[in-house]
C-alpha cells in the first residue's frame, strides 16, 4: 500500500505497532542477550522503554507529527530502562528534533529524522562498539537516505530500511567476538528490527488480528486488518536455547547496573559532561549520559554504586535511582529450567512496572552527615592530596577522585606540616601529592621525603594541570603507569590566566595600564583590555591554536553570570569545533582560569 505522507496520528499508530510486536517478542530477544553482560533483560528494557513512550501518546495525541514525535521522546526518556532503552530513546529523540514543528512526514523528512536519530544516540553512548543496535540503526538509516533520494512512497522506504537492518543483524556475528562465541546476534539489534517490522506492517497494511484493536484504543486510524495467517513470516534468529547459559557469571566485571536522573544545582553553565564520564570510568563501563533541560539521565555498570552516586550527588539531587545486581540477575537465569515455554503477554505492561532485582529510590540530597568514615575500609591502593583554592575546583577535584584537598594557592601556601598531616592521615599504599602551583612544589617534595610511605608528588604548577593529571588516574593500574599517565596528561596542558594589573607597565611587548584586565598564558602577558571579556576573548585567540582543542573554563571572583553567558556564546560561534566546559571555581584573583589539551 502506497503512501506518502504521515500525519501525527498515524505516525503514533505506526510507533504502537512497532511497540506491540516487540513487546509480542521480548523473551525472544532476552534469550539473546550476552552483550554488554548477560543479564538477559534487553527484551524487557526496550519494551518497558516503548511502553513508557506509548503511554505519554496515549496522554497526549496529535494530529501533528512533529508534536506526536516530541511526546514520545519526552516518555522514552523519562522511562528508558537498560543499555538497549537508553539507546532506543535517544534513537526517537534525534528523530523528534529533526521533524520538529512539521505538521506531516514526507519519504525524505522520513529518511533524514532516522539518520539524526542514529547521530544522537552515537553522541549520547561513551564508548560506540560495532555490532550491537547502534551499528544496526546506523546501517539501516544510511541506506533509508540513499532510498529516499529514489522514492516518495514511506511504505517503500520503511521496507528498504527493515530489509537494511535485518542483513545488518545478520552481520553482528561478525563483529562481536562474544555474539559468535555463544552463536547468537545482537538482542538490542534484533528488538530494533521487531520495531522496524511493525512499522513496515502499519505502513503496507499488513497489520496482524489484535493490532487494529489497540490502535484504535488510542483514538488513531489504523491500517486495515489482514489475517496473521496471510501475512509474512519473519523468524528471529534463535540460538535455540538461552545464549545466558553460554557465558559465566563471573564474566560481568562491573554488576550494579545504575540508572538516575540528576536535578542539576544550576543550569547557568553546561553540564561537565567530560568530566563526570571520565570520573565514572575509573571504575566503570557501559556509560550513557544524556542532558535535557535542568535534568542528565545517567546509566553505568559499575563496582561501587555508593562511589557513583556520591559523584553525582556534587551536581545536584539525584532521583529515580534504580540499581540491579546483574551477577544476581544472571545465576537466577542459569537456574530457571531450560525447557520452559517463555512467558509473554499480548498486552503492552503498565509504565509503573518494578524489575524483580532492581531497588527503587527516593530523592537524595547531600548532606554532611552521608560523608564515608576512612575507617571502615580496607587499605587502598592509592590516596590522592590536592591543593586548591575556591569552593568550585575545590569540588571538582573531589569529583575526580580526590580523597583530600587543601586551601592553598597564590597568597596561601600550605605548609610541610599541613601537606605531610594530609598525607598520614590517608590509609593508602601510595599517596600522590598535586601541588597545583608552582610555590608549593618544593613544600610537597619536602613532606614526601618526610613521610613514612611511598609519596610521588607530581609537579603540577596550575589548577588545571592538577585536573588533567585526575582524568588519566586509574585506581587499577600499576604505580608506574598511573604516574606516567598522569605526567604526560598534565604536560600537555596549556594554561591560561586573566587577572587585573596593579600598575603601569610594558611587558612582552603589551602595554599595560593600572586597572585593566591581563591575559597570560603561562607567564607571558599576551593581551591587555579595559574590558574583562575582551581580555578573555584575546588570551583565548592566542590559546586556541587550530580551535579544535578541548577548553576547560573555571570561572573565579570578578567573572559574573552574564559575561559567562556571553563567552559561552561567542565560543560556540567562534570556536564551533571546540569541545568547552564551563565550571564555577570560585578562586580569587583570578576572574577566569583557562586550559586548553590539543
Amino acid at each position: 500500500m502506497s503512501k506518502r505522507f504521515l500525519n501525527g496520528s498515524e505516525w503514533a499508530a505506526m510507533i504502537l505497532l512497532g511497540a506491540e510486536r516487540l513487546s509480542r517478542n521480548e523473551e525472544r530477544v532476552n534469550a539473546l542477550n550476552v552483550f554488554p553482560v548477560p543479564d538477559g533483560d534487553t527484551g524487557t528494557n526496550m519494551n518497558l522503554t516503548m511502553s513508557a513512550g506509548v503511554a505519554e501518546l496515549k496522554n497526549k495525541p496529535s494530529d501533528e507529527a512533529g508534536k506526536a514525535a516530541e511526546v514520545l521522546s519526552k516518555g522514552l526518556l523519562m522511562g528508558a530502562r537498560g543499555n538497549s532503552g537508553v539507546i532506543l530513546s535517544q534513537l526517537f529523540r534525534g528523530f523528534a528534533r529533526a521533524i520538529s514543528g512539521q505538521r506531516e512526514l514526507t519519504a525524505p523528512l522520513f529518511a533524514s529524522a532516522l539518520q539524526q536519530g542514529v547521530d544522537t544516540a552515537y553522541k549520547a553512548v561513551v564508548k560506540p562498539v560495532e555490532g550491537t543496535i547502534l551499528t544496526v540503526a546506523r546501517e539501516a538509516a544510511k541506506h533509508g537516505l540513499s532510498v529516499a533520494r529514489r522514492t516518495a512512497d514511506l511504505t517503500e522506504l520503511m521496507r528498504e530500511v527493515h530489509a537494511k537492518a535485518l542483513e545488518t543483524l545478520a552481520r553482528t556475528q561478525d563483529m562481536l567476538p562474544v555474539l559468535k562465541q555463544v552463536g547468537v546476534v545482537d538482542s538490542g539489534g534484533q528488538g530494533l528490527v521487531y520495531i522496524y517490522e511493525g512499522f513496515v506492517d502499519y505502513l503496507s497494511g499488513s497489520v496482524q488480528d489484535g493490532e487494529a484493536t489497540a490502535a484504535s484504543s488510542l483514538g488513531m486510524r489504523s491500517a486495515p486488518v489482514v489475517p496473521a495467517a496471510t501475512a509474512p513470516e519473519r523468524r528471529p534468529i534463535s540460538p535455540g536455547s538461552s545464549a545466558q547459559a553460554k557465558i559465566t557469571t563471573e564474566s560481568i566485571a562491573f554488576p550494579y547496573d545504575m540508572e538516575f536522573f540528576i536535578q542539576r544545582f544550576t543550569t547557568s553553565a553546561p553540564f561537565p559532561e567530560r568530566t563526570f564520564r571520565q570520573a565514572l570510568e575509573r571504575d566503570g563501563d557501559s556509560i550513557i549520559l544524556i542532558e535535557d533541560d535542568d535534568i542528565v539521565k545517567v546509566h553505568v555498570h559499575s563496582r561501587r554504586p555508593g562511589d557513583v552516586l556520591n559523584l553525582a550527588l556534587t551536581y545536584g539531587a539525584i532521583t529515580q535511582i534504580h540499581i540491579l545486581n546483574m551477577q544476581e540477575q544472571h545465576r537466577e537465569l542459569l537456574a530457571q529450567k531450560h525447557d520452559e515455554p517463555a512467558a509473554s503477554s499480548q498486552e503492552t505492561p503498565k509504565v509503573d512496572y518494578a524489575l524483580p532485582g532492581v531497588v527503587d529510590l527516593p530523592a537524595v540530597t547531600a548532606s554532611p552527615e552521608s560523608e564515608p568514615n576512612p575507617d571502615v575500609y580496607e587499605l587502598a591502593s592509592y590516596g590522592v592530596v590536592a591543593v586548591s583554592v575556591g569552593d568550585g575546583n575545590a569540588e571538582l577535584f573531589r569529583s575526580l577522585g580526590v580523597d583530600i584537598v587543601l586551601s592553598g594557592g597564590q597568597s596561601m601556601n600550605p605548609s610541610t606540616e599541613d601537606l605531610l598531616g594530609a598525607i598520614a592521615s590517608l590509609s593508602a599504599h601510595h599517596i600522590i601529592v598535586l601541588p597545583n602551583n608552582p610555590n608549593i612544589v618544593m613544600a610537597a617534595r619536602q613532606a614526601a621525603e618526610l613521610a613514612e610511605r611511598p609519596v610521588t608528588v607530581l609537579p603540577t604548577r596550575t589548577l588545571p594541570q592538577g585536573m588533567a593529571a585526575m582524568l588519566a588516574f586509574q585506581e587499577s593500574e600499576p604505580e608506574q603507569t598511573n604516574i606516567d599517565r598522569m605526567t604526560k596528561a598534565f604536560e600537555r596542558v596549556v594554561t591560561g590566566s586573566v587577572t587585573k594589573a596593579v600598575r603601569d607597565t610594558e611587558m612582552d611587548g603589551v602595554q599595560v595600564k593600572e586597572g585593566h584586565y591581563i591575559g597570560i598564558q603561562d607567564k607571558k602577558i599576551v593581551v591587555s583590555n579595559e574590558s574583562l571579556l575582551e581580555a578573555v576573548k584575546g588570551l583565548l585567540g592566542a590559546l586556541l591554536e587550530t580551535g579544535e582543542e578541548i577548553l576547560t573554563v573555571l570561572t573565579g571572583e570578578g567573572a559574573d553570570a552574564e559575561q559567562t553567558e556571553e563567552l559561552g556564546r561567542w565560543l560556540g560561534e567562534t570556536y564551533p569545533n571546540a569541545e568547552v566546559e564551563i565550571h564555577e571555581g570560585g578562586q580569587p584573583l583570578y576572574p577566569y582560569l583557562l586550559a586548553v589539551e590539543p
